[in-house]
């Protein structure tokens, strides 16, 4: 796993988020796939409050206690919902340009670094990660990895929350049967790259994994997943503890 952080020169996703904390408005945040057509992520959903969120986000939210990390923070609308509940929460991020709309948005405890960076230590109760958490892990290899370092961040009892969607419908005929070469790569491992304006990002390696799959990998590592919600569109939201 990598411990960097981005280049603003290469952080479109970041650029966006600048733009529209600056001036409420935003180009198109462009994302390209070797697997699937283009596709756009609305800037202004990345802002909203959370009585706009979806429920397995608000469920996350309710869900999250005690001294909170929230993974992959971007432009901190789930670290602003935790801090007016009076949440104790730290965003982390590895796009400078996120972190700099952050601090203007209000977030009181946001920093630049990776979650993979050892310099990122403490003790806490919560981890969150929404809007496809699992994405960070990259590829189902890197699920051994990704857990220790998930032990090494929580408290002795604390929770990971996490989201994500199983992408089996995308493969499935008119009769629900699925064509998945089941000798091939996990077909929940997608490559993206994003472009917004001028900037484009470096391809990146993205994980959806559905249940069953991310019960397995817990389980092999050392943690138990409990599956706390299931949206309409294949997604849910899981918890994971130690064993």
């Amino acid at each position: 796993m990598t411990t960097s952080v981005l280049d603003p020169r290469k952080d479109p996703m970041g650029k966006a988020i600048a733009d529209y904390t600056k001036n409420g408005v935003a180009g198109r945040l462009r994302v390209f796939s070797s697997m699937f057509d283009e596709d756009e992520i609305p800037v202004a959903e990345l802002f909203r409050d959370k009585d706009e969120m979806p429920e397995i986000e608000r469920l996350a939210l309710d869900t999250a206690c005690g001294h909170i990390l929230d993974v992959g923070a971007g432009s901190g609308c789930h670290t602003l919902a935790l801090q007016e509940a009076g949440k104790e929460v730290c965003a982390i991020d590895i796009s400078p340009l996120s972190v700099k709309a952050m601090e203007c948005r209000g977030v009181k405890d946001v920093r630049l670094i990776n979650f993979f960076d050892p310099a990122l230590n403490g003790n806490f109760d919560t981890i969150l990660m929404l809007m496809n958490g699992s994405g960070i892990v990259g590829r189902t290899e890197r699920f051994p990895e990704f857990f220790r370092r998930v032990d090494e961040l929580l408290a002795p009892e604390g929770q990971l929350l996490m989201d994500s969607s199983d992408l089996i419908y995308l493969y499935e005929d008119e009769n629900g049967v699925a064509d998945i070469d089941i000798a091939g790569d996990y077909y929940g491992e997608v490559d993206f790259t994003m472009q917004y304006k001028n900037i484009t990002g470096d391809t990146f390696d993205w994980l959806y994994i559905d249940f069953d799959s991310l019960s397995f990998h817990a389980e092999e590592n050392g943690f138990h997943a409990e599956r706390l919600s299931q949206g309409i569109h294949y997604d849910y939201l899981a918890r994971l503890t130690r064993k």
